[in-house]
């Protein structure tokens, strides 16, 4: 009997620390059991992270929020950033911003960089509708290190990015009331602290499928108190995305899992979360209905008030949970 025992128990601790064999296949992922999942890098490419590799405390101690890069982009300068540097005034006044424009704040999420899909997009499309200042956040030097250093310094990386929005509206001007923050993955955990470190002013924050491993209990996660709207777009809940409500309005496109149409991995559908929203920016056409609850949302079977998900309009307001169907392929 206590040889049963334990072969059980060696059975259940060998599936839940299995290493996974299809890349970007996360099928088996137990939300808070499984050791290891497939996350896509910055073009979406998947790579195996382990959920419990230790975080080294030198490290993380060389690379934090001190290493955050905040480039601009302006219709004048749309593919030649310019660096802003906190507390460096004349890097504000050399560049291309403008007080009088909206900000856009842009946050990428891990293994990832200034260059990635999700900040290429969805900068492109803020431009292409809008006269505005577009910030782009790089923290890529911490990062592209493992997963568990990574999400160990999402707080001081958006305390980091919140002093400097601070800094930056209040020494080169700027209206609270016209800036956007728009994270995906650990990046919406950031753009949460980051918010909170300016004492909510951000008049919207905008959460792109908010990382879920490690998160989904976490007081430093994306929250309602980020900004005066706190929005999320979650499209592969319970896996590489959190699932449970953690904004205002909590919109749930095609269920909110995997899978999003047009995928069959759940790292394409992590992915679908900037997509849905750079699209929706262009064009505004993603509407939702409220939902009941999540199962309807789960079962895309809502039919409340209709309420548009993502877009670039600033003083957009709502609450609640939403659900809404989308196409396979661009423009969704």
């Amino acid at each position: 009997m206590q040889t049963l025992v334990v072969l059980v128990a060696c059975v259940g601790l060998c599936a839940s620390s299995a290493i996974p064999l299809i890349p970007g296949d996360n099928s088996f992922y137990v939300e808070g059991e499984s050791r290891y999942i497939w996350m896509p890098d910055g073009n979406g490419v998947p790579n195996l992270v382990d959920l419990q590799e230790p975080v080294d405390p030198l490290f993380f101690n060389v690379k934090n929020g001190a290493n955050n890069q905040y480039w601009l982009y302006t219709r004048q300068n749309p593919g030649n950033p310019q660096l802003l540097v906190n507390g460096d005034i004349r890097s504000v006044q050399n560049s291309n911003y403008r007080a009088q424009r909206p900000i856009k704040v842009l946050i990428h999420g891990w293994n990832s960089n200034l260059n990635s899909d999700s900040n290429t997009m969805v900068r492109d499309a803020f431009l292409a509708v809008q006269d505005c200042n577009v910030i782009v956040v790089d923290w890529s030097a911490l990062a592209n290190s493992a997963y568990t250093v990574a999400a160990s310094g999402v707080p001081n990386v958006g305390q980091h990015l919140g002093n400097f929005l601070v800094w930056l509206t209040t020494n080169a001007g700027g209206n609270w009331n016209q800036l956007h923050i728009v994270g995906f993955s650990l990046g919406a955990h950031i753009a949460g602290n980051a918010g909170r470190q300016a004492g909510g002013r951000p008049v919207r924050v905008t959460g792109l499928d908010p990382a879920g491993p490690g998160w989904t209990s976490s007081s430093n996660a994306l929250n309602s108190n980020a900004g005066q709207y706190v929005e999320a777009i979650h499209t592969d809940g319970g896996r590489l995305g959190i699932f449970n409500r953690v904004a205002n309005a909590d919109f749930y496109p095609n269920g909110g899992r995997t899978p999003q149409p047009g995928c069959t991995l759940s790292t394409c559908s992590h992915s679908r979360a900037y997509e849905f929203f750079a699209s929706s920016v262009r064009s505004n056409h993603l509407v939702g209905r409220q939902c009941s609850n999540h199962d309807q949302a789960q079962n895309n079977s809502c039919g409340g008030s209709a309420f548009n998900m993502g877009n670039s309009v600033i003083n957009k307001r709502g609450s609640g949970i939403f659900g809404l169907r989308t196409a396979s392929s661009w423009p969704f």
